[in-house]
């Protein structure tokens, strides 16, 4: 089914799939982007740091397991935005603000439909430059949350899954909601220069008809509704294509799984997918983690509930792991994987796709391409990419499966290093895995002395190398109250805490938490998105 090329295939781009080629994505940056320095360190311009979405940053020099602590690193700054941040944090090195200079740039999106440049060092008092797509002269506003009929996302829906940055080309892609005064709700793609926040090509609206006929389909018709999905997912760049992936408000009805891929060179629509095209629901959530990319441009995709029929040569893969590849104007099916009791998750809310699949980097001895996946019910998967194994009653054709390992289940994304996994469950400690022979080891586990309530945690890692390295995670579990979020970090050994925001009184105290948010560390500093504003943690 696939043919893994080399990992010189990945010289074809600047937003790298694997750990192991951290370092020559330096030189690429180097040689072809016209924004950065040569002598800049790399960015984090994708969710989880690469398209394989393990969270790793290897080339992290400043921040050690000695001076992150709470007499020597705190809060630095907070810069105020105008909406909820439930995007990751992007980061660029060495970027030529017209006007203003050099700087070091994080990249924030929020809610109230604004794109934030701030200098990521804390050098000035405001944003490098801020852009909003709403118009209060003409009546178009953000969508309010209560027009979708859901709650978990509010008061407001404008932008919500984190943007992705073309290095190569200074450009960062972002997806933003819309409502205009006639009532007309949009999604539309924006692509801005990393530098101005200019519109570098005008957005495209997102649309697609598509024969079938699922739930809200008429006459055989089904019209994607910019009002009933919510795009929640992080974007992906891969190959050329911008991955747009689609799901619904709070299980909302009518709603479906829709993938959308636009090409970079003038945004045309490339190509769209729906995974439950003749039944019903099937959203790619994955807690804000987007589709994943392999070395040869294969994607992947995790489905929540929804209706399934693809074992007996049927269109709808709700509860999935879901690999695609791009035919024309389509993005078609190549292999999938669903569990056993399919019919059970679907029944009880037990969503296949709550915290998306993670590709691991190339690994012998074992299995050479794994992909891992966690879903509501606590249930690990550990799957061979290769072989995704499909659907089969009597017993899951997968490497390993451990069953309710977590007791509350899995909104939030894992993190890979050094051959160890990183969970943030539900109402459990931070909890790391040895790999060996491509399972998971379950007899020798590390375990935070902190709980991370609902939602859980999704944890990001900072190494120089093969040393002093870090695990990082916010616990956001006060989101509901207006708390403030709380940033851990944990030395990734042993997962004993090396320091949080509250060891310091009021000093380092972020602002009020925002769900299933994710950490960046970059050069020294990391970013922790709020309900009211970014905050910067450094070196004192």
């Amino acid at each position: 089914m696939n043919s893994h090329s080399s990992v010189l295939s990945l010289c074809t781009s600047l937003l790298i799939c694997a750990a192991s080629t951290l370092v020559t994505r330096t030189a690429l940056l180097a040689q072809t982007s016209p924004s950065l320095s040569p002598a800049s360190l790399p960015g984090v311009f994708t969710y989880h740091n690469d398209n394989f979405r393990t969270g790793q940053n290897l080339l992290e020099t400043i921040l050690t397991l000695a001076n992150v602590n709470s007499s020597t690193f705190g809060k630095l700054i907070s810069y105020p935005v105008d909406g909820l941040v439930y995007a990751q944090p992007l980061y660029a090195p060495s970027v030529k603000i017209p006007g203003k200079g050099v700087h070091n740039v994080v990249y924030v999106a929020t809610e109230h439909d604004s794109v934030y440049a701030f200098d990521a060092d804390g050098l000035s008092s405001g944003p490098l430059w801020h852009r909003n797509f709403t118009n209060p002269k003409t009546g178009l506003t953000t969508i309010p949350a209560a027009d979708t009929g859901g709650g978990l996302v509010g008061p407001e829906i404008g932008i919500t899954s984190t943007p992705v940055i073309n290095a190569s080309t200074g450009t960062i892609y972002v997806v933003a909601a819309t409502k205009s005064k006639a009532g007309v709700y949009a999604q539309r793609l924006h692509a801005l220069s990393i530098t101005t926040g200019a519109e570098k090509i005008g957005a495209r609206l997102i649309t697609a008809t598509i024969r079938a006929n699922g739930d809200s389909s008429k006459a055989g018709v089904l019209i994607f509704s910019p009002l009933h999905q919510l795009q929640r997912a992080a974007l992906l760049l891969a190959g050329g294509l911008i991955y747009i992936a689609f799901a619904s408000h709070e299980d909302v009805d009518p709603y479906h799984g829709w993938v959308f891929a636009y090409s970079v060179a003038g945004l045309a629509r490339a190509a769209v997918f729906n995974d439950t095209p003749d039944g019903a629901r099937g959203g790619i959530w994955q807690a804000g983690n987007g589709p994943a990319a392999d070395l040869d441009g294969n994607v992947f995709v995790a489905s929540g509930n929804g209706t399934f029929d693809a074992d007996s040569g049927g269109l709808d893969y709700g509860d999935s792991l879901i690999e695609l590849v791009r035919s024309r104007s389509k993005l078609l099916v190549s292999d999938y994987f669903t569990p056993r009791n399919e019919a059970t998750m679907a029944a009880n809310d037990l969503d296949f796709g709550s915290s998306g699949p993670i590709l691991l980097p190339e690994r012998f001895p074992g299995p050479a391409h794994l992909a891992i996946v966690g879903d509501k019910s606590g249930t690990l998967y550990v799957i061979d990419r290769d072989h995704l194994g499909g659907f089969t009653p009597s017993g899951d054709q997968i490497i390993q499966e451990l069953a309710s390992e977590f007791s509350q289940g899995l909104f939030s994304t894992p993190a890979y290093y050094n051959n160890r996994m990183y969970f943030g469950p539900i109402g459990n400690p931070l909890v790391s895995f040895a790999l060996s022979g491509g399972q998971l080891q379950t007899a020798n586990i590390a375990l935070s002395s902190h709980t991370f309530e609902f939602p859980g945690a999704t944890p990001s890692i900072s190494a120089n190398g093969s040393g002093n390295a870090i695990v990082w995670a916010i616990d956001s579990s006060a989101y509901s109250s207006g708390g403030p979020a709380v940033l851990y970090a944990f030395d990734a050994s042993n997962l004993n805490e090396l320091y949080d925001s509250t060891q310091a009184g009021s000093r380092d105290l972020a602002g009020p938490a925002v769900k299933f948010t994710v950490p960046t560390v970059a050069n020294g500093k990391v970013y922790v998105g709020t309900q009211s504003e970014l905050d910067v943690y450094g070196l004192l």
